[in-house]
C-alpha cells in the first residue's frame, strides 16, 4: 500500500515540475496544482494511512492514542485544498487578464519559434 501511494506522489511532482517547466503560463498552473495535490497527499500519510479507525474519542474507553485516527493531517489537507482551490482561481483571473492584454499566453510574451 504505502509503495503504491509513494508513486502516486512521485508521479504528481514529476509531472507537476515537468509542466512547471512549459513554456505557456496555463501548463504552469496545471504543473502547480500537481505539485500541491502530491503535498496534500504526502501530508495525509503522514497521519498514518489506516482504515477503521475511529475518528473521535470514545468516552466510555481508556484514552490511548494508538487507537484512534489523527485529525490534525485532515485538516490541514482540508485547509490546503481550499487555499488551492482559491489561488488557482486567482491564476486563472490573472492569466485572462494577462492574455487579454498581451494577446498571447506564454511566459516570455513571445510565441515559439517553429
Amino acid at each position: 500500500m504505502e509503495w503504491i501511494y509513494a508513486i502516486a506522489i512521485g508521479v504528481l511532482v514529476g509531472s507537476g515540475v515537468w509542466l512547471l517547466l512549459r513554456p505557456r503560463t496555463f501548463q504552469v498552473i496545471m504543473g502547480l496544482s500537481l505539485i500541491s495535490y502530491a503535498v496534500n497527499l504526502f501530508i495525509f500519510g503522514m497521519g498514518r494511512l489506516t482504515v477503521g479507525r475511529p475518528p473521535v474519542v470514545d468516552p466510555l474507553v481508556p484514552p490511548d492514542p494508538s487507537v484512534y485516527a489523527d485529525p490534525l493531517p485532515q485538516a490541514l489537507v482540508l485547509t490546503a485544498i481550499v487555499i488551492g482551490f482559491a489561488t488557482t482561481a486567482l491564476f486563472l483571473v490573472v492569466l485572462l487578464a494577462s492574455r487579454g492584454l498581451t494577446g498571447t499566453d506564454h511566459v516570455d510574451g513571445r510565441e515559439p519559434e517553429s
